[in-house]
């Protein structure tokens, strides 16, 4: 019974064709949510823990510059870089979307360049990052590509340092995790970079680190997250519990809260097996490849969505985004004395130029969304409770 509602779920959701392989429901507090592969797997012995579709195609987005961080690890333990080496942007840098804005010709250090791709993740230091490798982006890619086949990621292409939408730049789960291991186990003397939080670059505090790391704590000590339309939220993530380190990827979220929430969750089911060793280990997990589906369609991506299978509970509207978010944190610490929490979304009622800001807690257990109605109107307070199914675009029912 079980599977046949995932199976009807998945054709109202129009998952047909490949992407049906690649894009599955997993369990949620509050319901099935979409994702794409996932899997975990122990970094010392490379047993598979958990898997599903690893050996899918995926784009990469800014889990990329994994491998570019991994080739800087190269060049420094070799020699060629120091961690002073100036990073100088280009114009072909500067040029590039979602970076630090550095004008042409500035630089930052070696240093100050691996922390802003674990923290900031900006396509220009990516790509400058390259240049400075070798020579020109075109020519890194090419070197990922062979260091990628010499560490068994054998379905994977680059085409870019960064992980900007390229076609032709693909990747899979199974790959990601042989990538993550090769980090852990070559260069344990940079890994700490991945636990970075935040720095100062001049003026400028770049930062806050991956989430996920801070919602772990205290096992969680880094990787990395990637965003493009076409392949949703991802995380390579790693974790360290009574001495043993566990690395986790889960692809393909429409939310990356979902996405991190899903991530611990299968971390400690992973923590909690007792398997032995007798399950394949990652390089023995076959690729199969295929086209990567999309996500989030461009029609969709950057528009307002609820992507959430829980209830919402909706606190009124208020005439900017600040006053929106004071009563949506009233609404979590009302939440929290219960011994629950939900989601931010604030709604803004037009693009540009807004001049409503619907306050909503969302993905909420029913039970939970009505407690807290209750809790409202009794004190005279506005609470509507508004189901998943309800929340649609363009949300007239919070303009009413």
């Amino acid at each position: 019974m079980k599977s046949r509602f995932l199976l009807v779920l998945c054709a109202l959701l129009g998952l047909a064709g490949p992407a049906a392989a690649q894009i599955a429901p997993v369990a949620s507090p509050t319901g099935p949510v979409m994702a794409g592969p996932y899997m975990v797997i122990d970094a010392a012995t490379g047993e598979t823990l958990l898997q599903q579709s690893v050996g899918a195609g995926w784009y990469p987005a800014s889990l990329t510059k994994l491998m570019t961080i991994y080739i800087v690890f190269e060049e420094l333990k070799a020699g060629r870089l120091q961690l002073s080496s100036p990073v100088v942007i280009s114009q072909h840098a500067r040029s590039l979307e979602s970076g630090l804005g550095l004008p042409v010709g500035a630089s930052l250090t070696v240093e100050q360049a691996l922390m802003a791709l674990v923290v900031r993740s900006p396509n220009d230091v990516a790509a400058a990052l390259g240049e400075l490798v070798s020579g020109s982006e075109p020519q890194f890619a090419q070197r990922m590509n062979q260091t990628a086949i010499r560490i068994g990621m054998t379905a994977t292409q680059y085409r870019n340092a960064s992980g900007l939408p390229n076609p032709e730049q693909i990747t899979t789960a199974r790959d990601l995790g042989v990538l993550a291991m090769a980090l852990v186990r070559d260069f344990p003397q940079y890994y700490g970079f991945f636990q970075t939080h935040d720095f100062m670059l001049g003026k400028m505090r770049i930062g806050p680190g991956v989430k996920f790391v801070e919602l772990y704590s205290p096992y969680a000590d880094g990787m990395k997250t990637g965003f493009i339309c076409a392949s949703g939220f991802n995380l390579v993530g790693s974790a360290v519990r009574d001495g043993r380190r566990l690395i986790g990827v889960a692809l393909g979220f429409r939310r990356s809260d979902l996405r991190d929430e899903f991530m611990i969750r299968l971390l400690d089911e992973a923590f909690a097996l007792k398997t032995g060793g007798n399950r394949p280990k990652v390089w023995q997990l076959r690729n199969e490849g295929g086209a990567p589906p999309f996500i989030l369609p461009y029609g969709q991506c950057g528009t307002a969505l609820y992507d959430m299978p829980g209830d919402a509970a909706w606190l009124g509207n208020y005439p900017t985004w600040p006053a929106a978010k004071r009563v949506f944190d009233a609404g979590q610490a009302a939440l929290a004395a219960m011994g629950a929490t939900g989601k931010e979304w604030i709604l803004p009622d037009r693009y540009p130029n807004p001049t409503r800001q619907a306050a909503v807690i969302a993905d909420l257990q029913p039970e939970t969304a009505q407690r807290l109605c209750e809790a409202y109107r009794a004190k005279k307070q506005f609470c509507e409770i508004k189901k998943a199914s309800e929340i649609k675009p363009p949300f007239g029912l919070f303009w009413r």
